[in-house]
């Protein structure tokens, strides 16, 4: 038989090859129940458990999502005080080629770009042997199928085949089934051939003659959301997640990045500080931003480092979420003097690590123009750690919201300890119900809700919930254990906090008040915080067209009469019983008294107080249609 030649596109480029090594491989006996693996500290945690899982006999199918497209160590790290190379880390696909099934007899791998090919490694004899293997099955390579329909059917003809072999003419065959969610797509947009492929993959799942052969089939997608449903959920089939990398992982790959790319010894320290706080980047990013930084020849840890990571990260979450740089802390908020003192007290506990006494996460509630966004950011600085503004992350498309906040998810979980803020909560969540949307607000729900409620997390993901209709979210998300402090806020409601506020609204403006101003400001107009600053650039405004009209330069200082003249010209908004019933859907949520004014504690501590702000509150929502 002539020589084959040589497969499509059979290798995953890579800097350089690593040092050669035995891999570290499954064993070579079939799957016996108890069985389990135990893999060297450097690989991938997430390859123990494929490991246990298949040589336990419970999966021969295993789905991996998440972190697929990153770099992963496929080689032991340097022996002590050697040089790192950075050839040490490759693909999932390298991985499994080289590692996990480096003594199999036949690696082969398909996606629908680049079609079946077989995976060796950077042996060329293997290479060889597998060709050779695959083309007298398949014809000459140049044939080999590329259609996904062709190459399903042919690679379950290769293991039905195998199946009747002589044991002894059995080969191990490890299937690698890359970009999974095209082969396999969900529910809403699968076609006939494509049901036709998910049924085979199944027949795989569920063949008890293929769990007692060496044979494993592993599919490789980005979104598990976007992988047919019937395959996320079937019992035979072994989920298994591959995170972001952790700290450890990025030193020892920020090392030997930058000792590749030339970054003197001196400034290594520089690159592991880089690594500790580049939480939320996959090692091709860190990667970036290191050689990046050595050909510039900037500070590994300049601040134009910093900048970098939020580009990526925000760039890899397709704009579903935006980084806050706080430049303030919870000294700048005006008034809300209990609320202040509760978030003062949580973040002191963070910064010392008691992370077991925060709280996973807030709800903010209170009319519009109380500062509630302010107060967020302002927590988050006194903390000292990032924020992050979950945005839009809605799609029209089928499918693509979940896959979308899975993704978000995802990053937030690796930046951790982080603040995650979410204004309007009570329209971005959505609830239990449908809604006509084939499910998508109710699945989305779920995410959130699963994720806000994992302790795991707490003190490393903060939520904060941003609503003036608290009203309108689910008690599920409000409840102890997730959003478990709901902190009202309230317009000034005594003079001291008007003070206060002025002045803050003078500050941000970029102006001075005049001595003794603003003096007594009548409270029954419940200014907001958006309010008193529209007066005091009125009042500037004023003040500056009385000093052109006299020829004379404009101070910076606001006159009693200017602020006078805009107080008089001021009309707050019209909308009383909306801003009534925000106030009181507010106090119904707090879950600390000192939170609430003194008329509120009041009228909370009357009697049936409680029940009479819930019937006014359902009266007002009946009037004005809400």
């Amino acid at each position: 038989m002539t020589s084959p030649a040589t497969p499509p596109a059979a290798q995953s480029s890579v800097p350089a090859e690593p040092k050669p090594h035995a891999p570290i491989g499954l064993g070579t006996s079939a799957p016996a129940a108890g069985g389990g693996a135990s893999l060297p500290a450097w690989c991938p945690a997430w390859a123990e458990r494929l490991g246990d899982a298949y040589l336990a006999g419970t999966s021969c199918v295993f789905l991996m999502h998440g972190n697929v497209r990153d770099l992963v160590p496929i080689a032991p790290p340097a022996a002590a005080g050697g040089p790192a190379d950075p050839a040490a880390w490759g693909t999932v696909s390298d991985f499994l080629a080289r590692e996990m099934f480096g003594r199999w007899d036949i690696v082969l791998a398909f996606d629908v770009g680049k079609g079946l090919r077989p995976l060796a490694g950077s042996d060329p004899n293997r290479l060889r042997t597998m060709a050779q293997w695959l083309t007298e099955r398949l014809g000459n390579a140049t044939t080999w199928p590329r259609d996904p329909d062709q190459a399903v059917a042919a690679i379950d003809a290769i293991l039905e085949r195998n199946l009747i072999d002589p044991p002894e003419q059995r080969k191990r065959i490890a299937i690698v089934l890359d970009y999974a969610q095209y082969l396999v797509p969900d529910g809403e947009s699968a076609s006939r051939s494509a049901a036709s492929r998910l049924v085979r993959v199944l027949g795989w799942a569920t063949n008890p003659l293929l769990r007692r052969v060496n044979v494993a089939v592993v599919l490789l997608a980005d979104v598990i959301s976007e992988v047919h449903p019937r395959l996320v959920q079937n019992p035979a089939i072994t989920a298994i997640e591959v995170p972001m990398p952790d700290a450890a992982e990025r030193e020892r790959f920020a090392v030997a990045t930058a000792t590749a790319a030339g970054v003197k010894p001196d400034r290594l320290d520089g690159v592991k500080r880089v690594a500790a706080l580049s939480g939320g980047l996959t090692l091709e990013s860190l990667r970036a931003v290191i050689t990046l930084s050595a050909r510039e020849g900037t500070p590994p840890d300049g601040p134009e480092v910093a900048a970098r990571k939020k580009d990526l990260i925000e760039r890899s979450c397709h704009g579903l979420i935006e980084f806050i740089q706080p430049r303030l802390t919870l000294d700048a908020v005006a008034g809300h003097a209990d609320a202040k003192q509760r978030l003062e007290a949580d973040a002191r506990a963070i910064k010392r690590g008691q992370l077991d006494a925060a709280p996973m996460g807030y709800l903010i509630c209170g009319p519009v123009g109380t500062g509630k966004s302010f107060i967020a950011e302002c927590y988050a600085g006194s903390v000292g750690i990032p924020c992050v503004v979950l945005k839009n992350f809605r799609s029209k498309y089928v499918g693509e919201t979940e896959g979308n906040l899975e993704h978000a998810l995802g990053v937030l979980r690796s930046l951790g300890p982080v603040v995650v803020v979410i204004d309007e909560a009570d329209a971005a969540l959505g609830n239990r119900q449908s809604d006509g949307d084939s499910g998508t607000s109710a699945r989305v729900f779920s995410m959130i809700a699963r994720q806000m409620g994992d302790t795991r997390y707490r003190g490393k993901i903060v939520w904060m919930l941003l609503t003036s209709r608290p009203d309108l979210l689910p008690i599920d998300l409000k409840r102890q254990g997730r959003a478990e402090v709901h902190i009202p806020l309230f317009y000034p409601h005594d003079q001291g906090e008007i003070d206060a506020m002025f002045a803050a609204m003078a500050r941000k403006c970029g102006v001075k008040l005049a001595a003794g101003l603003p003096g007594p400001v009548d409270l029954q107009l419940g200014l907001s915080g958006a309010d008193i600053e529209s007066v005091v650039l009125s009042a500037r405004r004023k003040g500056l067209e009385r000093a052109a009209d006299a020829g004379k330069p404009a101070g910076d200082t606001i006159s009693a009469d200017d602020l006078k003249a805009a107080l008089d010209d001021f009309m707050p908004s019209a909308q009383g019983l909306e801003k009534e019933m925000q106030e009181i859907a507010a106090v119904l949520e707090c879950t600390e008294k000192r939170f609430l004014p003194e008329r509120w504690k009041k009228k909370v501590g009357e009697p049936g107080g409680r029940s009479h702000l819930q019937e006014r509150l359902a009266a007002i929502r009946e009037v004005i249609g809400s």
